[in-house]
């Protein structure tokens, strides 16, 4: 069932059981109306026969002719008169006679004063009536024909207005809700039309701030996204390509031209030197590209705990150097620390150690001297870390754009690489809820700012 369908007879479910609550309120409540009205209109007759009876004298069997008369037009109102003793001084017809008094119902009214009660749809009103010192009992009933003719007339009238407007209402319900919901088919239609080869196109929204807006601007910035991811993505698999293409190319090159001729073993070394050098930039870019998967991964699934930043520049340094042995790096505190947990933080020692080693690497690489140094120094809840080296520089063009992947500036003519160091990096340090910046000079070198809060 579609959702406009069901708050169409939702809407129609909850305004039939509001009007049908209403109608029988109204109904019970003008039920109550007639019978205490009319209970006020026999008390009013019994005290007026009473009236005429002790009072005016009239003849009793002028009365009696009098409702005999009425009754024959008009519901007329029966009325009896007793003593204390139940001895009966007066009755409209005997004969007829619908209240069937009882001497312990006339001792109730006589000890109560009043009482009211029905009888078989007859309402019936006794009460205490007091003459010339004595009290005797009066008793009056009639069928309210006219009163009950008006409950039943608005009976049928609220049964008949409660279909019909069951019937409107669910009519306007379908309605409305169809063209409420209309934005909302008018944008399913859309993201139908949305695949990975047109992920420009957005929904339609407008200024309203309403719901179905915020729903689709939310969804257009998720687009935009996924927009962004798809374009990153293509590019990321774009430079893999070039980066993986450029080095096999060489190897199999290489390859090709020894065993296409007799060479000599100079020949051969020189030809083996170079293709183990190319397979090593693809191991190394291997290595770069894994790393990013792991700095990629959701932070709940990587391993973290407690580990001390002196001790993973350490581990950093000496991986750089196992493979650079004419690399020369120092490690500086700026200012001396007080126990374990001054330099320690939450992080995951294997991508820490990468990053760094990265920092230390790029140090050395792009400097004649080979020579990179980070200066620790400790801060309210944070720890800061200042790499530095005296190399060839970045310029201003290239220092903006250092931390996108596969990004190549001037320096590639320098020492090879693939683009990848410093974006990781920056992925890392985030991760770890770090920060991380640069500054630079051309020929006199490069800084770059690390921060980690570690309270």
């Amino acid at each position: 069932m579609k959702t406009r369908t069901r708050l169409a007879i939702l809407f129609k479910l909850i305004t039939a059981t509001i009007l049908l609550i209403f109608a029988a309120i109204i109904y019970y409540s003008t039920q109550e109306s007639r019978e205490r009205e009319f209970y006020t209109l026999l008390k009013k007759e019994a005290i007026t026969k009473a009236n005429l009876f002790f009072n005016a004298e009239v003849n009793p069997q002028t009365l009696q002719d009098i409702y005999r008369s009425n009754r024959q037009v008009l519901n007329e109102v029966e009325v009896a008169i007793y003593d204390k003793d139940f001895t009966l001084l007066y009755h409209d017809a005997v004969d007829i006679d619908f209240v069937k008094e009882t001497k312990s119902m006339n001792d109730d009214i006589y000890k109560k004063g009043e009482i009211q009660f029905d009888q078989e749809g007859w309402q019936v009103i006794g009460l205490r009536y007091e003459f010339e010192g004595n009290n005797y009992v009066v008793t009056a009933t009639s069928y309210d024909q006219y009163g009950y003719n008006k409950l039943n007339s608005l009976l049928k009238t609220s049964v008949l207005v409660f279909v019909i407007a069951i019937a409107f209402i669910y009519i306007a319900g379908v309605f409305f809700s169809k063209k409420a919901f209309k934005p909302v088919s008018e944008m399913a239609e859309k993201a139908k039309n949305i695949t990975a080869t047109n992920l420009d196109l957005r929904l339609p929204s407008n200024d309203n701030k309403d719901e179905l807006s915020e729903l689709a601007q939310t969804f257009n910035a998720m687009l935009d996204r996924l927009e962004q991811s798809f374009d990153a993505q293509k590019h990321f698999v774009s430079n893999i390509s070039h980066e993986l293409r450029t080095p096999l190319a060489a190897i199999i090159t290489e390859l090709e031209l020894s065993i296409n001729k007799e060479r000599n073993v100079e020949d051969y070394k020189t030809a083996i030197e170079n293709s183990l050098k190319d397979a090593k930039k693809i191991v190394r870019l291997s290595n770069s590209l894994l790393d990013i998967a792991k700095a990629s991964y959701d932070p709940s699934e990587i391993s973290f705990k407690s580990v001390r930043i002196d001790e993973v520049l350490l581990d950093a340094r000496q991986q750089v150097q196992r493979g650079n042995p004419d690399y020369k790096i120092d490690i500086h505190f700026e200012t001396d620390f007080d126990n374990d947990e001054q330099i320690s933080i939450n992080a995951n020692a294997y991508l820490l150690k990468v990053a760094f080693a990265n920092l230390f690497e790029n140090g050395c690489k792009f400097s004649e001297d080979h020579h990179s140094k980070v200066s620790i120094a400790f801060k309210y809840q944070s720890i800061q870390l200042q790499f530095s080296d005296h190399g060839i520089g970045i310029s201003e063009i290239d220092l903006k754009n250092i931390f996108k992947p596969f990004y190549r500036g001037d320096n590639q003519k320098f020492a090879d690489g693939n683009g990848i160091g410093l974006s990781l990096t920056q992925k890392i340090i985030l991760l770890h809820k770090g920060t991380i910046s640069a500054t630079s000079k051309l020929g006199e070198g490069t800084d770059f700012f690390v921060s980690f809060p570690n309270g």
